[in-house]
């Protein structure tokens, strides 16, 4: 059975990956690590008590543009989540890491097309990290229509966590430089949410620049045996929305600091079965940090 779904997290992973090697298409081997602090304020729940996150997350890796054009990546992350609630847990700290690999070239007609297959990993620490396994592939093509304007269509398909589910979802390839310093894409936004949104961009000057990015988001995770739904499946959906300030002195280097909310929050328990047992809404709530990208 398919369904359509905002992007999950998993899919994040790989539209990162497939961005990035879009941005190293270059001859030789291109190498690159970049990192996320976020620390998400306490925020109320709509069953009564607070939760707060502070939240960490790095990705290293490298690409090759082989002699045939084709281009070959592959990357390693890894990522934690620590939930802090003022009254009964469902969950503690969360984990996660994950294997990506990407291909991409170029068709006859001018198109560029990636390929993006992904496994990973989200689990409660007291878990198995083979309990929140999942795979699945990111794809895309896009064509440049003209000077200012790269587009194409996107798809996800991965594995449901806690189910037999897959998750099949379209997503749209946008490069638009509406003038000489503003710009809208849909590439990773990592810092404020580590993966595809819409990220509205003015360049200040050629370091400095401000961006407003959105996006959805939906992280799944397996639970330990020992909390308050054992083998069940936690789930924290939320709509990031976030001003960063990014300083790049060179291409190879990126700073940012960022402040946004967290709006349209909600956390919901599955039991081991699969059934809902719990589920409940948060107010909007504030998040700030820091993300860094070096490439070599």
């Amino acid at each position: 059975m398919a369904k359509t779904t905002a992007f999950s997290c998993f899919a994040i992973v790989c539209a990162s990956v497939a961005s990035a090697q879009e941005q190293t298409l270059i001859p030789g081997v291109g190498l690159s690590v970049e990192g996320a602090w976020v620390n998400q304020q306490s925020s109320d729940l709509s069953g009564g008590g607070s939760f707060s996150v502070d939240r960490v997350y790095g990705r290293a890796g490298g690409f090759k543009r082989l002699d045939n054009g084709l281009g070959l990546g592959l990357f390693a992350s890894y990522g934690n989540s620590d939930y802090d609630f003022s009254g009964a847990a469902p969950w503690g700290e969360v984990r996660e890491s994950a294997i990506s690999t990407a291909f991409s070239g170029k068709l006859n007609n001018g198109a560029q097309y990636f390929i993006a297959p992904s496994v990973r990993t989200r689990y409660e620490r007291g878990a198995s990290a083979s309990d929140g396994r999942t795979a699945g592939v990111f794809a895309g093509i896009s064509w440049q229509v003209s000077d200012n304007l790269k587009i194409g269509p996107a798809f996800g398909a991965f594995e449901g966590l806690g189910d037999d589910d897959v998750e099949v979802f379209p997503a749209l390839l946008l490069d638009w430089k509406m003038s000489d310093r503003l710009s809208l894409s849909t590439g990773p936004t990592i810092g404020a949410s580590r993966g595809p949104g819409l990220s509205l961009r003015y360049a200040m000057s050629n370091d400095w620049s401000v961006t407003l990015s959105a996006r959805s988001e939906k992280n799944r995770f397996a639970l330990s045996d020992s909390g308050s739904t054992p083998n069940g499946v936690g789930q924290d959906r939320s709509v990031p929305v976030v001003v960063s300030l990014g300083y790049a002195p060179n291409p190879a280097m990126s700073f940012s600091v960022f402040a946004g909310a967290e709006v349209d929050g909600q956390l919901r328990l599955e039991d081991a079965t699969g059934s809902v047992v719990g589920r409940q809404s948060y107010d909007a709530a504030p998040i700030a940090g820091l993300a860094f990208s070096l490439a070599f």
